[in-house]
């Protein structure tokens, strides 16, 4: 199994790298760290997860975020990674954007 991060999760990682930062210095690695960490343990459990506008889900164990992805044959695709704390319309919006 491959595992492949697209552009928009990697962005999304980005701006929640950002964000931690601001709030205290060396948390957005952290974030990071935990972030790639759950990416990860989806090249064992990929597929496992509930479906949810079309794309598999997975919750971080440390940070509130989700990571939405699709397995297609043997690779598993990373499409984003997203805020839970957003309002749904705005987390199925991204999920629209392709």
């Amino acid at each position: 199994m491959k595992l492949r991060i697209l552009t928009l999760a990697l962005n999304d990682l980005d701006v929640g790298r950002r964000f931690y930062e601001r709030q205290q210095p060396g948390l957005g690695d952290y974030f990071l760290d935990s972030l790639f960490s759950d990416v990860d343990s989806l090249l064992l459990f990929a597929g496992i997860h509930q479906q949810f506008h079309g794309y598999h889900r997975t919750l971080s164990k440390r940070f509130p975020y989700a990571i939405y992805y699709k397995v297609i044959g043997d690779e598993v695709q990373v499409w984003r990674v997203l805020d839970c704390r957003r309002h749904p319309a705005s987390t199925a919006r991204a999920l629209d954007q392709h």
